[in-house]
């Protein structure tokens, strides 16, 4: 199979199954791959490591999850598979620059 190709199935297939726990072991099972091989081929093709892009969905997602939802961001945080909402906080303030309780409040303030 092309290696584009692939790559993007796995993308929509990771987007499809993004509230579960996506260690690249299970992901690389999933290709057929080795996980050296998969990571290797992942990132040739899109420029960004494997783990590195399932954490940046996985914060897009719950990101609009903040937006739209009325869930708490505990509950989101929990949702995409981070283990509190410290690590979570700490992870998308990182990725953002804001803490995701800044976003919930702007989406409040707009109602």
């Amino acid at each position: 199979m092309n290696e584009v190709l692939f790559c993007s199935e796995l993308k929509m297939w990771i987007e499809d199954n993004i509230t579960e726990r996506l260690l690249l072991d299970d992901v690389a099972i999933k290709s057929g791959y080795s996980k050296w091989h998969l990571q290797r081929v992942f990132k040739k093709n899109t420029g960004i490591s494997l783990g590195l892009f399932i954490k940046r969905r996985k914060l897009k997602f719950a990101y609009n999850d903040i937006m739209v939802k009325e869930e708490t961001i505990t509950d989101i945080a929990l949702k995409y598979g981070f283990d509190s909402l410290q690590s979570f906080s700490r992870a998308f303030t990182r990725h953002y620059r804001f803490p995701p309780s800044m976003i919930r409040k702007k989406r409040i303030e707009n109602k």
